[in-house]
């Protein structure tokens, strides 16, 4: 069982060197810092989300060659729009979501930028994610997707 534990960490400088290489291999992509590091006094097990924006048309050719450089990441959740990746760059764990732009899986900007104007959503954030604190992480990821469903509703 895998458990859940929140940590500070430094991931900018992680985030930059990732988003260097990736801009050097697509240059018509957006990548952007989400998750928890991204949202000032969040709680954050100090892992770096992207979410690498594509064109439709681009997404199975970003995806295939992403395949070469990450690994892959819960492909059960994968679509035709979506999929994601994970690594361990500089001790730090990596996760890249691959979104095609305006699908119904292209929300993680919404959800960032939300929660970093939000202070009152972020302590509600902060205080589910204490009450899973040393628990099951697959619990714990049912109960925050339908806090975020919650959010977009």
């Amino acid at each position: 069982m895998e458990i859940v534990e929140f940590k500070t960490s430094e991931v900018e400088q992680v985030f930059e060197k990732e988003k260097a290489k990736l801009i050097k291999i697509f240059p018509n992509i957006q990548i952007e810092h989400i998750g928890g590091t991204s949202v000032p006094g969040l709680i954050t097990k100090g892992d770096l989300d992207i979410n690498i924006r594509v064109q439709k048309d681009d997404f199975p050719t970003v995806v295939e060659k992403l395949k070469s450089i990450y690994q892959i990441n819960q492909p059960e959740n994968w679509t035709e729009t979506y999929a994601s990746f994970k690594d361990t760059i500089d001790g730090i764990d990596f996760g890249a979501q691959v979104t095609a732009v305006d699908s119904p899986e292209d929300y993680f900007l919404k959800h960032r930028d939300f929660l970093r104007t939000h202070p009152e959503v972020v302590e509600k954030f902060n205080q589910l994610k204490k009450k899973w604190e040393g628990k099951d992480m697959a619990e714990y990821r049912k109960e925050k997707s339908e806090f975020f469903e919650k959010l977009t509703s």
